[in-house]
């Protein structure tokens, strides 16, 4: 698949700091509960640590208690999804950056709202922005 910014690995690797580059280029994920963004309840936008495209708003942001920044909507065509059976008891889905493929986290069908689904981001995939840049 191709995206709209594509690096190599050594430009990522070069850009990100290695926590960031586990979890956007690799998969990774920061444990529960340790999320800068985690407890961020002013207004904002959220955006990709790798390639600055807007995904979240505060407004879709909610407290899910699962460890992770929560969010019940994302930007229209910000996000791909692709399922992901690395974990064998149960089938997820992914969630990436529609524009530089970066792993945010997964999206599952259990949310609070009216659309029924938690996008579970991981803290060190996205960066908030409190004025809305």
């Amino acid at each position: 698949m191709s995206y709209d910014v594509e690096k190599s690995d050594h430009q990522w690797r070069t850009e990100l700091s290695a926590d960031r580059y586990a979890v956007l280029r690799h998969a990774s994920t920061e444990l529960p509960w340790t999320g800068s963004l985690l407890h961020v309840d002013t207004d904002g936008v959220f955006t990709c640590g790798g390639c600055g495209q807007h995904l979240f708003t505060s407004s879709q942001k909610f407290d899910s208690g699962c460890g992770w920044p929560s969010f019940d909507a994302c930007e229209p065509g910000t996000i791909i999804e692709r399922p992901d059976n690395s974990l064998m008891e149960r089938p997820r889905t992914e969630i990436l950056c529609a524009k530089c493929g970066g792993h945010l986290g997964h999206v599952f069908d259990d949310g609070p709202t009216s659309t029924g689904l938690r996008y579970c981001v991981n803290s060190l995939a996205v960066d908030f922005n409190e004025d809305g840049d």
